[in-house]
C-alpha cells in the first residue's frame, strides 16, 4: 500500500512534470517578436458553412497534389484547367451565360454575357476580369471561373482575357495586355462605366494595370476589384497563419511577388510593380473593392491595400469572408461564393458610371 507521503510525493511529481510539458510545449517568442509553437490545434471556425467545412479537406488534398511551383509549367498548367474547367462546368449549370471567344488588338479573350441578356441598365457598361495562376496558369478555364457569376449575378458583360505569363513572358508584358484591351474597349465605352476586377495574381495585376494606365495618360477605370491579393506584397501575419491555417507547412518567410518567373528583373520599388509603394500613384486610384478570407494567405496584404489607399483618399469597400481560403469564391456551391458574388454585382452597379457632380455628392 502506498502511505499518504509518498502519494502527494508522486502526484507532485506528476505535476511537475506536467507543467514541464506544457511549458514546452507554449508558444514562445524572440527578440524580433517571432513566435514560435512546437504544437498548435486549431478548430475549424464555427463561423463558416458546413458547405465550406465539408470542401476543407479536399482542397487540402489538391494542394498536396499541385505540382511545386515553378518545376513543370505544363504540369502545373495541366493540373489546375482540370480543376477550373470542371468548376466552370459547375458555374454553367448555376449561373448559365453565353461565352465568346474574341481577340481585342490581338489579345485573346472570351467575352461572357448572362443568358437572357445584360440588364438596361448595364448596356454601357462592362467589366474586365485578370485571371488568378500566379502569373503562370489560368488562361480560358481559369479566366470563366471568375467571370460567369460575375457576368450572371451582376446581369453584365465580362470580358475575360487571356494575359501573357512568365515564364515565357516578363513584366510589364501583361499591364501592356491589359492597356490594350482597355484601348478596345474605350472606343465603345466611357472610362467611368469600365470596371477591371482579378483574383490573386488577377487582383495583383488589377492593380498594377491602374497604375501602368497612369503612366499612358489613360483615365482611370470607373471602379476596380482587387480580390485575394493587394497593392503590396505578400507579407504580414497571413504570409505565414494563412498557410498554418491549411494545414501547410509554414514558410520561413514571405514569398515575394517578385520571386514569381514573371516578375524577373522586376524592382519591387517600382509603383507599376507594387503600386502601393506610391502615395501619388494610388491617390489616382478609383473606387476599389477588397476582397480576402481569414484563410488566405493574402489577407494581410488586402488588409494593409486597404489601409494605404484609404490614406491616399481612395473610397474603398473591404469584405473579409470568416473560415475560408485563398479565391474560395471558384467553388460557386458556398454559400460564402454566392455572398461574395452579390458584393461584386453591388459594388460595380453602385460604382460604374458615377459623374463627377454625383461622386462629389457622395462626399
Amino acid at each position: 500500500m502506498i502511505d499518504r507521503h509518498h502519494l502527494l510525493s508522486l502526484l507532485g511529481a506528476c505535476l511537475f512534470a506536467g507543467a514541464a510539458q506544457a511549458q514546452d510545449a507554449a508558444p514562445k517568442i524572440d527578440a524580433a517578436g517571432t513566435v514560435s509553437s512546437p504544437a498548435v490545434r486549431i478548430p475549424f471556425s464555427q463561423f463558416a458553412s458546413k458547405e465550406a467545412l465539408a470542401r476543407f479537406g479536399q482542397v487540402f488534398q489538391e494542394g498536396k497534389a499541385a505540382p511545386p511551383l515553378g518545376q513543370d509549367i505544363g504540369a502545373s498548367r495541366a493540373f489546375y484547367d482540370r480543376i477550373n474547367s470542371d468548376r466552370a462546368e459547375r458555374m454553367k449549370k448555376l449561373y448559365p451565360v453565353e461565352i465568346a471567344a474574341r481577340k481585342f488588338a490581338g489579345v485573346p479573350a472570351d467575352v461572357v454575357t448572362p443568358k437572357g441578356g445584360v440588364d438596361p441598365r448595364n448596356a454601357r457598361r462592362v467589366l474586365i476580369n485578370l485571371h488568378g495562376g500566379a502569373f503562370l496558369w489560368g488562361a480560358g478555364s481559369g479566366g470563366l471561373v471568375e467571370a460567369i457569376p460575375v457576368a450572371s449575378v451582376g446581369r453584365i458583360k465580362v470580358v475575360t482575357i487571356d494575359y501573357r505569363q512568365g515564364p515565357e513572358h516578363v513584366f510589364p508584358a501583361a499591364s501592356e495586355d491589359v492597356e490594350k484591351v482597355y484601348r478596345e474597349l474605350l472606343k465603345t465605352y466611357a472610362a467611368r462605366d469600365i470596371g477591371i476586377y482579378g483574383c490573386s495574381a488577377g487582383g495583383a495585376l488589377t492593380g498594377e494595370a491602374v497604375a501602368w494606365l497612369q503612366t499612358r495618360n489613360l483615365p482611370a477605370p470607373g471602379a476596380i476589384g482587387i480580390f485575394c491579393a493587394g497593392v503590396v506584397d505578400l507579407q504580414g501575419d497571413s504570409a505565414y497563419a494563412g498557410h498554418l491555417l491549411m494545414g501547410e507547412a509554414v514558410p520561413e518567410r514571405a514569398f515575394p511577388l517578385t520571386a514569381l518567373p514573371y516578375f524577373k528583373g522586376a524592382d519591387p520599388a517600382d509603383p507599376l510593380v507594387l503600386p502601393g509603394v506610391s502615395s501619388a500613384v494610388l491617390a489616382k486610384f478609383p473606387p476599389t473593392l477588397l476582397i480576402s478570407a481569414s484563410r488566405d494567405f493574402a489577407m494581410s496584404a488586402a488588409l494593409r491595400s486597404n489601409e494605404l489607399l484609404t490614406a491616399a483618399g481612395v473610397p474603398t469597400e473591404l469584405h473579409v469572408w470568416e473560415g475560408v481560403w485563398h479565391s474560395f469564391f471558384s467553388d460557386p456551391e458556398l454559400p460564402e461564393s454566392k455572398a461574395m458574388y452579390a458584393v461584386v454585382a453591388r459594388f460595380f452597379e453602385r460604382e460604374l458610371g458615377r459623374t463627377a457632380a454625383a461622386d462629389s455628392k457622395r462626399h
